[in-house]
């Protein structure tokens, strides 16, 4: 939901109004509960859940309104939820703040909002908010949850030790996954996030990309790319690509008469060699082997069309289990193979017809074409246009960042490269999703930059500021 809600601003729906939205659905529910007079107790934590309640509490001007607000004002962690809290205390609304759990004096109101924690928190409730649940479980009330009660995981529905027992939850756009286990009535609101938010690629994709302050290296994918022989920079500039996206380490598998060229690049790849000039069938079990203990795996880039080398990547599929991003030549191979592994696919349109797929010169109509051949596949794919379409068969995204620049030589190899480092750690779809959404806002901060003439290592110089979120 916050990469919903963030892809929403992006669209020209701000946070602001979607908070101005759900604080009306709350009282809306808080209407179907209680009737005008009665005593409403709202306990609103300092994030954005806890300003939907507020913002219901100005909606709430027949009933008896009491706002307890866990912790001090100015610790009110967002601007939005702090603007509707100076709304309340300069319209003289009946305001406590709890900053002593001790101190939580809940009353004996006919109804209780839980506003306290929302969907983003998890874990066992810490001071006050486990005093305040506590009470509220005690009380007589009926308990109304925003979004989700207090202590329960919105994803898995399971609580760590206490949580709020409520009558009814209302929840924003969509249904949460842990809520349908919940002893309780669940009603779904709409408040105004267009279907546009998380059908286009936005910013808000981009908070997935977080890491552990407490990692090492690895922790953030080992990618083998598996290619060259024909060409030598197309491998290097996808395993440069996927050290760029955030891979910890970069290998690179290619002919040895083409590995020194490849490793002169860069020397952040590390580079082995195979016999000959070109990928075979008799390299595949080696292959397999280093392939074994990467975290994901590119091949096609620079690889070349030779029959021996389709051969090989067909040899290698088929006994593959991992995750592979498969690229350039090699994806012709794909819909002839039975394979165990997790695949994801990058043609460009004509690559997808040499694959069997069709497409169209409307986005729209190309995205059910897309779902219907990754339906048919059973791997996701990633279709490279104006828009990019990608699907693995059930969900549909569509990306639209980047620009005609990017028609140049090599930028296919950046995507791919970004795709094998993200598919390390995120899912399938999602993996590729922010890969489009990361390599088109690249092509269009060096398009900023140069106006045209781009070339591909344009791009990769600027996909850590792409997939930051970083403006020009």
């Amino acid at each position: 939901m916050a990469a919903v809600d963030l892809n929403a601003e992006a669209l020209g729906v701000p946070r602001k109004q979607l908070m101005e939205s759900s604080g009306n659905a709350v009282a809306r529910a808080c209407r179907d509960l209680a009737d005008p007079g009665a005593s409403v107790a709202v306990v609103a934590g300092r994030g954005n859940n806890g300003g939907d309640a507020l913002v219901a509490a100005r909606f709430l001007k027949a009933y008896d309104v009491t706002v307890h607000l866990l912790g001090r004002p100015e610790t009110i962690s967002t601007d939005i939820a702090r603007e509707n809290w100076d709304a309340l205390v300069a319209g003289e609304a009946d305001h406590r703040t709890v900053t002593d759990s001790a101190g939580f004096d809940l009353g004996d109101p006919d109804l209780v909002v839980d506003a306290m924690l929302g969907t983003g928190v998890t874990g066992a409730l810490r001071e006050p908010e486990a005093t305040a649940a506590r009470a509220i479980n005690d009380s007589s009330a009926t308990v109304l949850a925003v979004d989700v009660p207090s202590g329960v995981d919105a994803d898995t529905g399971d609580a760590a030790g206490l949580a709020v027992d409520a009558d009814r939850v209302v929840t924003f756009h969509d249904d949460k996954p842990g809520l349908g286990d919940l002893d309780c009535e669940v009603v779904v609101a709409d408040i105004g996030i267009p279907e546009a938010a998380e059908l286009f690629t936005g910013p808000g994709d981009l908070l997935a990309l977080d890491r552990d302050a407490q990692s090492h290296k690895g922790d953030h994918g080992d990618v083998l790319v598996v290619g060259g022989g024909p060409y030598t920079g197309a491998p290097a500039l996808a395993a440069q690509s996927a050290l760029r996206a955030g891979a910890d380490l970069a290998r690179v598998a290619c002919p040895e008469a083409v590995a020194r060229e490849v490793q002169g690049y860069s020397e952040n790849l590390i580079v082995r060699g195979f016999s000959g000039d070109r990928l075979a069938p008799e390299h595949v079990p080696d292959l397999l082997d280093f392939a074994a203990d990467r975290d994901a795996v590119v091949f096609g880039p620079g690889l070349g069309d030779a029959d021996e080398s389709l051969a090989a990547v067909r040899e290698f599929l088929a006994a593959y289990d991992g995750t592979a991003v498969v690229d350039a030549d090699a994806l012709q191979v794909v819909p002839d193979v039975d394979t165990e592994a997790t695949l994801i696919c990058t043609p460009h349109q004509g690559e997808l017809r040499k694959m069997g797929g069709e497409t169209d010169s409307d986005w729209e109509v190309r995205s059910d074409l897309v779902r219907e051949f990754a339906a048919d596949l059973g791997h996701t794919l990633l279709v490279k246009g104006a828009y990019d379409v990608v699907s693995d068969g059930d969900a549909v995204r569509v990306n639209r960042t980047g620009n005609p620049g990017m028609t140049v030589g090599g930028t296919g190899d950046v995507l791919a490269g970004a795709t094998g480092a993200l598919a390390a750690v995120l899912p399938p779809l999602d993996a590729a999703a922010v890969a489009a959404y990361g390599n088109g806002r690249a092509g269009d901060l060096a398009a900023e930059a140069f106006g045209g003439g781009l070339v591909a290592t344009d791009l990769l110089e600027r996909l850590p500021a792409a997939l930051r979120g970083d403006e020009a």
